[in-house]
């Protein structure tokens, strides 16, 4: 039998994890909504021709590699990362201030866009993939450790 303050405490206990498991649904809702719209974009022009014309080729090809990178030089590609930058906010490149103004969303998002684009990609690793864009954007070593420890919680190897 609980007495009055253990039956209080509890109830007070009861409302916070229930006021948790709300909060953590708001962000469950939206990781639903991402995981519907993700890159959306790649299915208009003008990336639906850029991706056409150049999916093959760069599956080949090591990511983060000056090959990789030379093979976005071209006007085609330009209007491509120009197109998907600006209509993806899972891109640090769609902020100002990039992956600094990013939520958690988004950073759950593109970390979850590295995976799988790793996997298009005849010698990809979503560890280099992590390690190629901690420089490339400039995340810090903690963000980076939090990359690396989702992977290998979630098995994403």
């Amino acid at each position: 039998m609980l007495t009055e303050p253990e039956k209080a405490t509890n109830f007070d206990t009861m409302r916070h994890i229930e006021r948790v498991r709300n909060l953590l649904n708001v962000f469950v809702v939206e990781l639903l909504k991402r995981g519907e719209l993700h890159d959306q974009s790649k299915l208009e022009s003008p990336e639906v021709e850029a991706l056409t014309a150049n999916t093959a080729r760069l599956a080949g090809m090591t990511y983060g590699s000056p090959e990789y990178a030379a093979n976005f030089k071209s006007p085609e590609m330009t209007a491509y990362v120009t197109h998907h930058y600006a209509n993806n906010r899972h891109h640090p490149q769609y902020h100002k201030r990039g992956v600094n103004d990013m939520t958690l969303v988004d950073v759950l998002e593109m970390l979850v866009d590295w995976k799988a684009a790793s996997e298009r990609h005849t010698d990809g690793n979503i560890r280099k993939s992590i390690e190629v864009n901690a420089g490339r954007f400039e995340l810090s070593p903690q963000l980076t450790t939090i990359l690396e420890n989702t992977v290998r919680f979630f098995d994403l190897d």
